[in-house]
């Protein structure tokens, strides 16, 4: 796979061959027939395909992909002047991607006009690279590995050079990520997991094969995307209409048609990297405070319970699964947006948090969080997605509707305090010896009813765990002197290095103050001694 870091820190009239198409939208790209397009017929292109044996799409000769690394695909531009939409309609042209290494099945690229579509067709004149560059030898129907849509060329956006930045990609199987209010790539989307983190399966990774741009209209700042997603298990139809505004905002609407059975089947996946934060991290393992894209799991169940989950980087893959009926939302959050916490010039402190709303009742199931250990920042080790409760069956059909936020912060923030750090350390009391298998921890909340605590109350620390006892439980004032400061601060003791599931929020007067924390605490083996 790509170094994810270093990806992160990564005028003329159609040729066409058939009826004409606007030379502003076209601006010097060539155009196969017209057929004709509607979300429908794309709908029903999924269900023909479910029905059929799988066979995967056709890839140029991978010889020659292989040679495209990283540093030959870095040293392929595409030429902006060529851009979709470069002169309108719309602020917002579409550049593409060149395959490579590491990206190397095509996906068809379509511009929709009315009810009729014109595939775009691959050129290696769209592309700036070198004289010797290996892509050169692909041949001429290769085809485009993604796009993604540039900033405004208008307004206050232009100033940013549309040509330079842009603010929404897809790029490689169905992946595809938003920059936030901060200006920043971060954790990434996809359009379906499948059988993610199973012992006895292989994850697959389907990927969308076509995409097609609705023409737009008008300058609303929405832009209108449909993709067709084939794999081995399933293919589906995708609708995107993607807001640049704050943030970025995308309603996705999607049917999906299953070929074979699928012991798990991921809707709304995220993708995230978790290495270690203020919570824990190893000895002199780096020289930064933290590294990471995201730092909790955020909840808000169909009962209305807000949930924050500290992420972990566990010493095996580790599945924990939040059982709902009818989320409200859930996402993956970057809350600290302290760069002294972080001191490194990519930016973590502005990676964008990712929440999804959805937009019909979703039933019975469960947002399953996903963690797998990493010992570096360059992997993707964080998922988290919701998993219907029906077993997904072979012949089955779903259609689903949801709103992602790409933003700095949840789009519906709790009234409540909410967690704001975790911290751990050795248990027992400074000054006297510290006994072993007693971890400290330290739960900080901000905000809320804590703002408004009375001098001298203190709130009730309410606390549960899996396992394990407990001694030194109560609750401060953080003594910074910001109002609505508090951590909670409790010693655990346990043997064994079973995870310990622990629940926690603070109360006062019967009165629910914070959020919900929970967190899985794995004791290791050096701790029992």
């Amino acid at each position: 796979m790509m170094n994810r870091r270093d990806f992160l820190a990564a005028g003329a009239a159609a040729v066409a061959f058939g009826l004409p198409v606007s030379a502003h939208a076209a601006n010097g790209l060539k155009f196969g027939i017209e057929t004709s397009f509607s979300f429908a017929t794309l709908i029903d292109e999924a269900r023909r395909l479910a029905g059929t044996p799988y066979v995967a799409p056709p890839v140029p000769p991978r010889d020659i992909l292989n040679r495209i690394d990283y540093q030959a695909h870095g040293q392929i531009r595409f030429d902006t002047g060529r851009a979709l939409f470069a002169e309108g309609p719309g602020p917002f042209p579409v550049t593409f991607f060149h395959l490579g290494k590491y990206f190397q099945v095509p996906a068809r690229m379509h511009l929709v006009t009315g009810t009729s579509a014109r595939e775009i067709i691959y050129d290696p004149a769209y592309f700036e690279m070198p004289i010797d560059s290996p892509a050169r030898a692909l041949p001429r129907d290769s085809g485009f590995a993604g796009f993604r849509f540039q900033e405004s060329r208008r307004g206050d956006q232009a100033k940013l050079g549309w040509r330079r930045n842009d603010w929404v990609a897809f790029l490689g199987a169905s992946y595809f990520r938003a920059i936030g209010e901060l200006y920043q790539y971060g954790l990434s989307a996809r359009g379906i997991a499948v059988n993610i983190a199973l012992p006895d399966r292989v994850e697959e990774f389907p990927c969308f094969t076509h995409f097609y741009f609705e023409t737009p209209a008008g300058d609303d700042g929405t832009v209108v995307v449909y993709a067709l997603l084939d794999g081995p298990s399933l293919a589906g139809a995708y609708r995107f209409a993607m807001t640049r505004d704050k943030g970025v905002v995308m309603e996705v609407e999607k049917a999906l048609f299953l070929r074979t059975d699928i012991a798990r089947l991921g809707i709304a996946p995220m993708t995230s990297m978790y290495w270690f934060s203020e919570t824990r991290k190893p000895e002199l393992v780096d020289w930064r405070p933290e590294v990471h894209d995201s730092d909790g799991l955020a909840l808000w169940s169909g009962k209305g319970e807000r949930i924050w989950r500290p992420l972990n980087n566990p010493p095996r893959i580790i599945d924990s699964s939040f059982e709902d009926m009818n989320p409200r939302g859930f996402g993956l959050s970057q809350r600290d947006r302290n760069f002294d916490h972080y001191q490194d010039g990519v930016l973590y402190d502005r990676r964008p948090s990712l929440w999804v709303e959805p937009l019909d009742a979703w039933g019975q199931g469960a947002v399953q969080l996903f963690e797998l250990p990493t010992d570096d920042e360059i992997h993707d080790n964080i998922v988290a997605a919701w998993v219907p409760a029906e077993p997904a069956k072979a012949g089955a059909s779903y259609r689903f509707r949801y709103r992602l936020h790409w933003r700095a912060d949840e789009p519906y923030p709790t009234s409540m305090a909410r967690c704001v750090a975790t911290r751990l350390g050795n248990g027992g009391q400074p000054g006297q010896p510290r006994p072993r298998g007693v971890r400290k921890f330290m739960v900080e909340f901000l905000g809320g009813p804590l703002v408004n605590i009375p001098y001298g109350v203190k709130p009730e620390v309410v606390l549960w765990a899996s396992r394990g006892s407990f001694s030194y439980v109560f609750s401060e004032a953080v003594p910074n002197g910001v109002p609505g400061h508090w951590r909670a601060q409790f010693d655990l003791a346990v043997t064994g290095t079973t995870p310990v599931e622990l629940r926690l929020f603070l109360r006062n007067g019967g009165q629910d103050l914070t959020e919900t924390w929970i967190y899985q605490y794995h004791p290791t083996p050096d701790e029992q001694s």
